[in-house]
């Protein structure tokens, strides 16, 4: 089985979500006995780099715009038939999400969206997902010839299985794009809370964005990004960019830390996916706790500078 990757290069630079995706391509086409190739924006060293993550062959392109996602469908299929692939595999991200669907069409595709465990060949092309706001999971057979997933964030490891690989441009100039980019701003100083592997979280319990430090304090001691639940970010007492949950941004970190937090179902739906749940509130009937792996009832404004206080000690 042929695989073609695709991965978004930010400044020349790869996120772990890609690396994530590149491996799983590798650990399919070995179990399969096929190759992985990736597919990639811009060129650079770190592009060679992703054959440390298993993939065989890179081929680069110069991209008109990362924003324009019937122009990426186009170069994408245009690689997936140069290398003669069968499966794509993307991330479950933005641009994942944006391009899937028309690639489905370009291809005569079958598509699992937010897979998050190995596909299976045996007996048919099997791959799980999770449903129902991560309560159940599902088991999707593909039985068209060609082949998309995009994987969910934080749901494999990722390990290094190879060595660095000399990189190919392809020439995209015959495909032009309506978009034009005039300026991009990204959030800068932190790691962005798709791929954040440990969050601290915070609601209304704060009682107001003037004691927001001890949230920052506690992030900064672990190295976490914050985040918070919707009534903050439409209050205004954070960024909405900073908002999990159902309305917000899905999230599978290892370490979440929800704190003031009642969690209620849509708050919930974000964030049950992640590895462990930690709550912190003065409530003990807070449903949170019924999807913690670790509670503390008690007053936030009491546990939290303790808390921060001790990894600070624990780290040094």
């Amino acid at each position: 089985m042929s695989i073609l990757v695709f991965v978004e290069a930010i400044n020349n630079q790869y996120k772990k979500a890609a690396f994530e995706a590149v491996n799983y391509g590798a650990k399919l086409a070995s179990a399969t006995g096929g190759s992985c190739t990736v597919v990639t924006n811009g060129g650079s060293d770190a592009a060679g780099d992703l054959g440390k993550y298993g993939a065989q062959k890179v081929l680069t392109f110069e991209s008109q715009s990362m924003f324009d996602s019937k122009y990426l469908s186009k170069v994408i299929a245009m690689a997936f038939e140069k290398v003669g692939a069968s499966t794509l595999i993307m991330n479950d991200n933005s641009r994942g999400k944006a391009i899937a669907g028309r690639l489905a069409i370009k291809l005569n595709a079958g598509v699992v969206s937010s897979a998050n465990a190995m596909a299976s060949s045996e007996g048919g092309f099997k791959v799980q997902r999770s449903l129902f706001s991560g309560k159940a999971i599902g088991e999707f057979e593909i039985s068209s010839a060609n082949k998309i997933l995009t994987i969910s964030g934080n749901s494999i490891g990722v390990e290094e299985m190879g060595d660095p690989v000399a990189y190919e441009s392809i020439d995209v100039s015959s495909i032009q794009s309506s978009v034009q980019m005039l300026e991009t701003k990204r959030v800068e100083g932190t790691v962005p809370l798709p791929e954040a592997e440990l969050v601290v979280s915070a609601g209304r319990g704060m009682k107001g964005p003037e004691n927001w430090g001890i949230i920052e304090d506690l992030a900064n001691a672990i190295g976490a990004t914050t985040a918070c639940s919707r009534p903050v970010a439409d209050t205004g007492w954070r960024p909405h960019h900073e908002h999990v949950g159902q309305t917000g941004v899905a999230i599978k970190p290892n370490l979440y830390i929800a704190i003031g937090i009642s969690g209620a179902i849509q708050h919930l739906a974000g964030v049950n996916n992640s590895k462990t749940i930690v709550v912190i509130n003065k409530d003990p009937e807070a449903p949170f706790f019924k999807a913690a792996d670790y509670g503390i009832v008690s007053d936030l404004f009491d546990v939290v500078p303790k808390l921060t206080e001790a990894f600070k000690k624990f780290k040094s």
